[in-house]
């Protein structure tokens, strides 16, 4: 049976409530008597259960992750990186899977509540205002990972998308190539779709290849819909030589599309994709990509929201993590 704080305090000769103040506030009880309980506490292997411990610090010692879409490769890497983090910090966590679906991530929200979760981290979707009234209502920190707000000053941290997307078409450029398309992700509701085709825009008008602003085809978040939207962007321009996606799963649509048709990648067709997921080195060919650092980003938002639920405010709210370009199969000079 499992010794209980009422056995460490007959071991110890104090009091309950003289135990829980070592574990909660050990400077407020006497050297002596701190040295007995402290004693004890080793004999026993005593170890608050997650309610008690609650209970003294008036913390849940949870977090919870809201994400849009769990099956999504990149989301293992971010979930890997907190977890990781909520271990060396004390945490355990709670993830939910919204499906961009408005009435479960509320609901989710609520569930947390219910559960008296210490913070949540809110990733990769748009806070829209109902989204923050609920958490601000429900007095729940939370930070934001691969997303930001423009309306609010919420604590986040992600990439630089437009930077990332024009490092990535400038390298396409810098093979050779002169017909570029682009394949983009379709949500309105997309926080990186956007800068992501601006910063695709701007490599473009840099070099004087504004004839390809057009050539972008959108599709879900999925393979299968990036594959069909591949196939809109060769019927329509057939000359385009590279391809720059938004995402991996993307890239590998591309390629999959491609290589259904006998068109070669890279020897006919560049292709670079962005995330940087475990499967870019083990797809064939291997993907040149845009490395975002998802373990890193994971793992700082789980340390940001720490820092918010300790303290109340963070060091800083908008933190730009580092992207590079890794060069692998999927490309090559024109």
């Amino acid at each position: 049976m499992k010794p209980t704080i009422r056995d460490v305090a007959k071991m110890a000769g104090v009091s309950i409530s003289t135990v829980s103040r070592v574990m909660n506030a050990p400077e407020t009880v006497v050297e002596s008597k701190r040295l007995k309980v402290l004693d004890a506490i080793e004999e026993l292997k005593y170890q608050p259960n997650s309610f008690a411990r609650g209970l003294i610090y008036r913390k849940s010692f949870t977090l919870g992750l809201l994400i849009p879409d769990i099956e999504n490769m990149y989301y293992a890497g971010m979930i890997r990186g907190m977890q990781d983090a909520c271990i060396k910090l004390g945490y355990s966590l709670m993830i939910c899977n919204t499906d961009r679906d408005p009435e479960r991530l509320l609901s989710y929200i609520d569930a947390f509540h219910e559960k008296q979760v210490d913070g949540i981290v809110f990733a990769s979707d748009m806070l829209f205002p109902e989204y923050y009234d609920k958490l601000v209502g429900c007095r729940i920190p939370f930070v934001m990972v691969s997303s930001h707000s423009d309306e609010y000053d919420i604590p986040s941290v992600e990439v630089d998308d437009e930077a990332a997307a024009y490092d990535a078409v400038k390298f396409l450029i810098e093979l050779g190539h002169k017909q570029i398309g682009m394949l983009g992700f379709n949500d309105v509701n997309s926080i990186a779709g956007p800068p992501r085709i601006e910063g695709f825009a701007r490599a473009l008008k840099e070099f004087g290849l504004e004839h390809n602003l057009e050539k972008v085809k959108y599709a879900s978040h999925r393979f299968e819909h990036a594959y069909e939207a591949s196939h809109e962007l060769f019927s329509e321009y057939p000359d385009t030589t590279a391809v720059f996606c938004v995402a991996d799963e993307f890239a590998m649509g591309a390629i999959s599309y491609l290589k259904d048709r006998n068109v070669l990648v890279p020897g006919q067709v560049s292709v670079v994709g962005f995330d940087n997921v475990r499967m870019a080195g083990m797809f064939i060919p291997k993907l040149t990509t845009i490395a975002q650092p998802i373990y890193e980003l994971g793992y700082r938002s789980a340390e940001q929201l720490h820092e918010l639920v300790t303290t109340g405010s963070v060091k800083v709210t908008r933190e730009k993590m580092k992207h590079r370009l890794i060069v692998r199969e999927s490309t090559r000079e024109r």
